[in-house]
């Protein structure tokens, strides 16, 4: 169903959709043999970044549990997709087993700040990365290493729920796939490229928390433990999520919020606004209401 936007059309909503439509091609993109160049120069400008401004990064990990639990989850490794992707789904679960096992157990102690590219590394053949599913464009295509996303996707969603201070992150500017089984709020997720798009979470607290993460049968499961109580607990959900259609293309946009509950009293004390989302969308939206945007 299509209707004309009259009003509350925000600021926010009219830039993106606005940048969106007039990106124009990198220059990587016109001229693919650039692309190399174009990854050497972002990786050499973040080593510089790291040197010039160092950081606490956490290194330290711990095969002991805390005590406290702060949330748990677990994201559907397998999704249904094209029967010609099913070997590239597979080995995305192999990338996730290598790359999870540098994430399980590691501590993030008061003052020191987690790097996902920094702790996970980068993803080659040579320490058994295969060809997996990886996002370029809002275009499914394949690349060693991919599949990682879903790590960081997780690592987010937990750390949503705590008192780590998100400091980075990248998200997909495309929405790629339809809602068919999704669990998480739209707008979570986040986009990796070692070594200069990460994740990058910040400890301004006096609490250690200790990250866990294994790859099963079904799930990717991830779990976040404190060596103390948090006063606050978190609801993550999404607000005033829409879909616009404007110059032939759709967009989808949304508030990412999360409800702050005081443990003590059991009240909400806050609700904060995490981010905003807008994002194009590669495939046609059914069943939801769809915004005209006037030219």
């Amino acid at each position: 169903m299509k209707r004309e936007l009259v009003e509350g059309f925000s600021d926010f909503e009219r830039r993106r959709v606005e940048e969106l439509l007039a990106r124009a091609p990198r220059l990587s993109e016109r001229w693919p043999a650039l692309y190399p160049v174009s990854v050497w120069v972002h990786r050499a400008r973040r080593r510089l970044q790291w040197w010039l401004h160092p950081s606490r990064w956490a290194t330290n990990r711990a095969g002991g549990s805390l005590p406290v639990r702060i949330i748990q989850h677990s994201s559907l490794l397998r999704r249904q997709l094209g029967a010609d992707e099913v070997d590239l789904q597979d080995n995305k679960i192999v990338n996730l087993r290598l790359a999870s096992a540098n994430v399980d157990g590691l501590l993030i102690r008061p003052g020191e700040t987690f790097s996902f590219n920094r702790t996970v590394g980068n993803c080659t053949a040579r320490k058994g990365y295969v060809t997996g599913m990886r996002l370029r464009n809002g275009e499914a295509i394949s690349g060693v290493g991919g599949g990682l996303c879903q790590l960081g996707n997780l690592i987010h969603w937990l750390a949503l729920h705590s008192d780590l201070t998100v400091v980075e992150r990248s998200e997909h500017s495309f929405d790629p796939f339809p809602d068919k089984g999704r669990v998480l709020p739209w707008g979570t997720g986040v986009s990796i490229v070692y070594n200069y798009v990460d994740l990058v979470l910040r400890n301004d607290t006096d609490t250690t928390f200790r990250l866990s993460v294994t790859v099963g049968d079904k799930y990717l499961e991830g779990e976040l433990r404190a060596d103390r109580p948090q006063p606050r607990s978190y609801k993550v959900y999404a607000a005033s999520e829409r879909f616009f259609h404007a110059h032939g293309e759709y967009f989808r946009t949304n508030q990412l919020r999360r409800r702050v509950i005081d443990k003590a009293t059991g009240n909400q004390i806050g609700d904060e606004l995490v981010r905003e989302n807008c994002a194009l969308v590669k495939y046609l939206p059914t069943d939801v209401d769809i915004i005209e945007l006037a030219a």
